[in-house]
């Protein structure tokens, strides 16, 4: 007999260790291979997964162990306990309560007892799978807890500190300055003081060769994983933004910007600012105070005009359509113009959106003057108000639907426990609790999908709604436009996106989206 021996550590039980060294890697490896040789079986593999939690899915040696078992290079799994196999629930009925012995492989876990060749003990292995399931639910919300509460203390919550710091390596949760990034971080601040743009900033640190945040990481070492990693070594206009913004550079620690959908799930969500934990003067600060307060007054000005005191007419409502990226303003021979800078941040190939303020002025006025005209129509307020009366009605009626979709999943869950208790009383088999789990939970799958989908719906509703009712508020203070102002812009444009211009034609397209 050939066995697969899997030993599992997560960086809670590491946590632990000062207490209790029983669960570590070597010890788990020992007490299995003297169990192998007891039982004169032959150890064909040990695999070892460290640092990973019971509910990974991603485990890389124990998903090579549930490929070996399925081609049959083994004939038994055996593990200290049957948490350090899996805890969830789905993955022990799943692999050792059906796909093992439908392989023709025996599980055994020796602390717990668990052992599938022993028909006996089935219910202990399905209750001790409910069991763990419980648990990772549990801690998950107890680990939350105590993170929050950590944060809330000021502590430093992450794998990687930000740009500029590092982690103490005497003290958890504080950061300590990094003398090369720091040096870095303080010359963007004076470059923008200085009176370079965001883009200006990025292209003389690429031009140099300073490699960005992310590659900084990792070419010191750490195990950094951008999303984009295209030109990752490159400095964009994001995040020189981001660093003229962040409050930890002037020793504020600023937290709790994402969280994780559910204790099952990867996916995260950015909550909004009134949710983050802001904790002031924990560590030292890169910035001082006098430079911090000069650049956001100077962001705040950066979308005023060249004359004082007034918001520039088109700021942040233009961008290139090719690339998506912000027109800036520029000007020449006493001319405004508005390009795409994209191109200069390094070796772009957006061919760059260029215009003047001039045509633009007069193409958005002559599209506004149109829109007014048939906004006044007194057809078409009609069409609006009636279109208004049939939005609440679908409004009404999307509402009424997420609510029995949600009141759908609320009985799936609790026929999946109910479909539970009756396979451990054998009221049904191991193949029919398999099958029904398995349509209840694409039911539950299809169920979530159909309510985002309304949930998007919905939202969209409720914004025609509320611009509809704007619209009729307001659209009557505009009978007459001869000049554009900066509260026109606002109350009437949401984005302008500028093409280039055709050289054959000497057509330049520009696309405005309304906010009605």
């Amino acid at each position: 007999m050939k066995c697969g021996i899997y030993v599992r550590l997560s960086q809670e039980d590491k946590n632990k260790m000062f207490d209790d060294d029983s669960e570590s890697i070597q010890n788990q490896k020992n007490m299995l291979v003297q169990y192998a040789l007891e039982n004169n079986w032959e150890i064909y593999n040990i695999y070892s997964d460290d640092d990973y939690t019971g509910a990974d899915r991603n485990r890389p040696q124990f998903n090579q162990l549930l490929l070996d078992a399925k081609n049959k290079l083994f004939d038994i799994v055996l593990c200290k306990t049957q948490s350090r196999f899996s805890r969830e629930l789905e993955i022990v009925e799943r692999y050792i309560n059906y796909l093992f012995p439908l392989w023709g492989i025996r599980f055994i876990s020796i602390v717990d007892n668990a052992d599938t060749q022993d028909k006996r003990n089935k219910k202990a292995r399905q209750i001790n799978g409910l069991i763990n399931e419980w648990y990772l639910e549990d801690i998950s919300e107890n680990v939350k807890s105590v993170l929050t509460n950590k944060k809330k203390n000021g502590k430093h919550i992450g794998a990687f500190a930000l740009y500029g710091y590092k982690k103490d390596p005497n003290e958890k949760g504080h950061l300590i300055i990094d003398n090369e990034a720091s040096e870095v971080v303080k010359e963007i601040f004076n470059l923008y003081i200085q009176g370079y743009g965001k883009v200006a900033i990025a292209k003389k640190l690429n031009d140099r060769g300073i490699p960005n945040p992310a590659k900084y990481k990792r070419l010191n070492g750490l195990n950094y994983k951008s999303k984009n990693n295209i030109n990752s070594g490159f400095w964009k206009y994001q995040t020189i933004a981001r660093t003229l913004t962040d409050e930890m550079y002037i020793g504020n620690m600023v937290q709790n910007k994402i969280e994780s959908v559910s204790y099952k799930s990867e996916k995260k969500r950015h909550k909004p600012k009134d949710e983050w934990i802001i904790v002031k003067n924990t560590h030292d600060p890169i910035i001082d105070m006098a430079t911090w307060d000069k650049v956001q007054v100077l962001i705040k000005q950066k979308t005023k005009s060249y004359k004082k005191g007034e918001v520039g007419l088109f700021a942040k409502k233009t961008y290139c359509k090719h690339c998506g990226y912000p027109l800036k303003a520029t000007k020449q021979s006493n001319k405004r113009y508005f390009r795409c800078h994209s191109k200069y941040l390094s070796r772009g190939t957006c061919i760059s959106a260029y215009v003047s303020e001039e045509r633009l002025k007069e193409t958005v006025l002559i599209e506004l003057k149109t829109l007014i005209h048939e906004l006044l129509d007194e057809q078409m307020i009609s069409k609006k108000v009636k279109l208004n009366d049939e939005t609440n009605t679908k409004t009404n009626r999307l509402k009424k639907s997420i609510n029995n979709y949600e009141k759908k999943l609320n009985d799936i869950d609790k026929s999946i426990k109910n479909l539970y208790i009756d396979k451990i009383k054998k009221i049904i088999t191991d193949d029919e609790y398999v099958m029904l789990s398995e349509e209840f939970r694409k039911d539950k799958s299809r169920y979530e999908k159909t309510i985002d989908e309304y949930n998007e719906q919905l939202l969209i509703l409720e914004n025609q709604i509320r611009n509809t009712n704007d619209m009729l508020k307001v659209i009557k203070q505009y009978t007459s436009i001869n000049e554009l102002t900066r509260e026109i812009i606002d109350v009437f444009i949401d984005r302008i996106y500028v093409s280039r211009k055709n050289e054959e034609t000497g057509e330049l397209p520009i696309e405005i989206h309304w906010n009605f």
